[in-house]
């Protein structure tokens, strides 16, 4: 009986539980088989709340739903997203009350003033133009913070990457703020040390001279390129790559340009590390042509990768345009040049294929150049051998992209071509990034012969953003006194000749050397244009007044000279260049020959000739041997002889070991110098590194030796001076140089004892010069 009572009551719970299970499912929207939807409160009104500035129908016009729709939790969530994404708004809700729907809003304020303190180093409105928030624009935080970054980005270009900027607000009422930049400039981050990793073939002290960032010394307030900056650094890495392939080592990578922030967050240490590889030289060089009508042997001359030189991967790139540019004057536009290299390891040899084929026929629609905000359009388009409507060429566009990067005036230039209204058109967008072409300079130094010397020069290499040059250049010392300006238009009638003028002041007081004072002013112009690779040609007419004047000697000649007189010449100067270096080469050679006429009227007739030889050959790792042949002569015409100043005067800054003007026809009677129609000298001179010595010091050693002769007086000196010395015998010196490329500047030491002179010759055993320029 109690099992049977107990069996019914479970059975009852057992129902009544299962009832209740029943009518919760039914309760659940969607689980009794009706959509969740069509039980959600239809939206009788939509309330806007809290808006002061914004109109009720933009709040509406960013919501997912309106009225009419039936409330959904999920478009509300989307509604409030697009909301605060307009930044109009600190804080939304959305909440359904009933059959109307609330949103309610908190305005963010609006800007009234954009403020900067502390920034001493940069001026507001370079910092105004950088930041997004403006008077009257809204203010959100994240704006703020952003404009904060975009500021320090300024502070890390001008080197200061302790600097640090907060944001702070400056409640006015009315929903307004003015925002306050608290700046900390912190002090400037320079570089202090570059080192190179891997570098075999040149040593730091010349890669140094490669790249555009430089170490921190003396006087960094004249330059900024001691300043860290990581696009720089690109750029340096750039340069070290390309003068490695213009040097023969074709496999070379710049591994990594490794910039470490010391603890006290004051300087940087920068580390280039290189993987220099072999070097190669040029094997067969040949021409591979697949165009019928044109004939290969025609273009041989414009080769300028011959077989059995150093490989220069510029000379590739100069013979690719060569050729691209005579085969499209042949009628081929749209040929194209590739070289082809085919390297051989074990022999070193890389064999050279310039394949010429047909090229896709497309036309240049347009240049767009942009970012120019101080260069003229002109002086980037002239740049570009090409122009609208012609012919589209990859690698011309390329090698005009170079070409503008090579003028120094822009920090970046990227060129890239787009699709234009055609499919055989196309539009190349040039984008500069322009740099500080402005340059003070100040040199200061002593020097045996003349003392204490210094010089202050003001350069412009973009004058008015028309891609001029003009120098103006103060120097002088206890003996000399000079002024000089210069102007140079680089490309003169948009053709490749460089013109210019030159305007020009000297007085040397040379009384200790040869017993008179002179003063020399005068002005020339010269036109240059290239003859070959690396062969140029200077053209230039100049005209003088040179006077000789407050004798204080016995010398008869000297006295006779005194006076002034006018020399109007022309002359002509061809040199040619094969140095791997242009400052501190250890391989090539430079040769430079010169002629000047003299007696397009004025008072002097003569004609001069002049040469110059120097030669770099690397003997072991850092050892260089240096060889140099100097020599010059001057005749008169026309029944005249060469002014007193215009002979050659020649001492210890050509043949060490003697004094300033201390060789050569001389008054015995007096001890004058008096000059000499002829000279010659000869230089043989072995750079090395000092053992133990660390290479960022940047001191070397040489030894040298140094041999030559200045003769032929004038027979007006032959029949005033009273008892006169000239002879063409050698002179001969050697000794050893300290060199030290210092804070300060390149100084030398060098001591030398002569071997063979005349009596009558001044010795210096002891020479010490110094110069800077920053």
């Amino acid at each position: 009986m109690q099992n049977g009572l107990r069996h019914l009551w479970c059975g009852v719970l057992r129902w009544a539980l299962a009832l209740a299970v029943l009518g919760t499912v039914a309760a659940v929207p969607g689980l009794d088989g009706t959509s969740g939807q069509a039980q959600a409160q239809t939206i009788r009104a939509i309330e806007v709340v809290g808006n002061r500035r914004v109109e009720p129908e933009t709040v509406r016009s960013y919501l997912s739903f309106s009225v009419g729709d039936p409330y959904d939790p999920a478009l509300a969530n989307d509604s409030l997203r697009a909301l605060f994404d307009t930044g109009l708004f600190a804080d939304v809700s959305i909440e359904p009350q009933g059959s109307t729907v609330v949103v309610t809003v908190q305005e963010n304020p609006v800007v009234s003033k954009v403020a900067f303190e502390g920034n001493d180093e940069i001026d507001d409105k370079t910092l105004a133009g950088e930041v997004r928030l403006k008077s009257r624009s809204v203010y959100t935080r994240a704006r703020a913070l952003a404009d904060a970054q975009r500021i320090m980005a300024v502070y890390r270009r001008q080197g200061r990457f302790a600097a640090s900027v907060t944001p702070q607000l400056i409640q006015l009422g009315q929903n307004r703020v003015n925002v306050v930049f608290e700046i900390v400039e912190g002090e400037k981050t320079t570089v202090q040390t570059i080192n190179f990793i891997g570098n075999r073939a040149f040593s730091d002290g010349q890669l140094r001279d490669i790249i555009t960032t430089t170490q921190s010394g003396w006087f960094d307030w004249l330059k900024g390129t001691n300043v860290y900056d990581p696009d720089r650094i690109n750029l340096d890495r750039e340069l070290l790559r390309q003068y490695y392939l213009k040097n023969g080592y074709a496999d070379v990578q710049i591994v990594n340009a490794n910039a470490e922030l010391d603890r006290d967050g004051q300087g940087f240490f920068i580390t280039f590390a290189i993987d220099e590889g072999e070097r190669y030289t040029f094997g067969d060089v040949r021409i591979e042509n697949s165009l019928p009508d044109l004939q290969p042997e025609t273009l041989q001359g414009e080769i300028l990768s011959l077989s059995g030189a150093t490989f220069n991967s510029a000379q590739v790139d100069k013979t690719v345009e060569k050729l691209t540019l005579r085969v499209a004057e042949q009628g081929f536009a749209f040929a194209r040049v590739r070289p082809r290299a085919d390297r051989d390891p074990d022999n070193r040899v890389i064999n050279l294929t310039y394949v010429i084929d047909e090229g896709s026929r497309v036309y240049i629609e347009r240049i767009d150049i942009s970012g120019n905000e101080r260069t003229k359009d002109y002086v980037i388009r002239r740049e570009f051998r090409l122009a609208e409507g012609d012919a589209f060429n990859p690698l011309m566009v390329d090698r005009a992209r170079k070409r503008l990067q090579a003028l120094g005036f822009f920090k970046a230039v990227n060129v890239r071509p787009r699709q234009g209204s055609g499919p055989d058109r196309v539009v190349i967008d040039v984008k500069v990034t322009e740099q500080p072409t402005g340059e003070l300079s100040f040199g200061a130094g002593y020097s045996t012969t003349e003392g204490v010397i210094g010089d202050i020069g003001v350069t412009e290499r973009n004058l008015f953003g028309n891609g001029q040059f003009l120098r103006l250049k103060l120097a002088g010392s206890l003996e000399r006194m000079q002024i000089d300006l210069s102007f140079t238009e680089p490309r003169f009638l948009d053709r490749n000749l460089s013109a210019g003028f030159d305007l020009f002041h000297k007085e040397i007081d040379a009384s200790d050397t040869s017993g008179y004072k002179s003063r020399k002013s005068g002005g020339s112009i010269r036109l240059g244009f290239p003859l070959a690779e690396n062969l140029w040609m200077n053209t230039r007419y100049s005209i003088t007044r040179d006077e000789i004047f407050d004798v204080e000697t016995n010398s008869a000649a000297i006295t006779e000279s005194e006076g002034s007189y006018i020399t109007s010449l022309v002359g002509t100067t061809i040199r040619y260049d094969q140095r791997n270096h242009p400052r501190n080469p250890n391989r090539g050679y430079y040769v430079s020959v010169g002629s000047d006429f003299a007696g397009l009227g004025g008072d002097s007739q003569y004609v001069r000739l002049s040469g110059e030889l120097r030669g770099y050959y690397p003997i072991y790792e850092g050892i260089t041997l240096v060889g140099r042949a100097i020599a010059g002569h001057i005749e008169g015409w026309g029944g005249e002889e060469p002014r007193l100043l215009d002979l050659y005067y020649k001492g210890g800054e050509t043949i060490r070991g003697f004094e300033r003007s201390g060789i050569g026809p001389r008054d015995l009677a007096t001890g004058d110098a008096l000059g000499g129609k002829t000279y010659w000298a000869t230089t043989a001179e072995v750079r090395f590194p000092f053992p133990l010595v660390p290479t960022e010091l940047g001191i070397t050693g040489a030894v040298f030796a140094d041999a030559g002769s200045v003769f032929g007086a004038t027979s007006f000196a032959k029949t005033f001076a009273g008892n006169l010395a000239d002879d063409a015998s050698v002179r001969a010196s050697v000794g050893a140089s300290l060199l030290w490329n210092s804070p300060l500047g390149p100084l030398r030491f060098d001591y030398a004892f002569p071997l063979l002179k005349e009596d009558y010759d001044k010795t210096q055993n002891f020479r010490f010069g110094a110069s800077t320029k920053f």
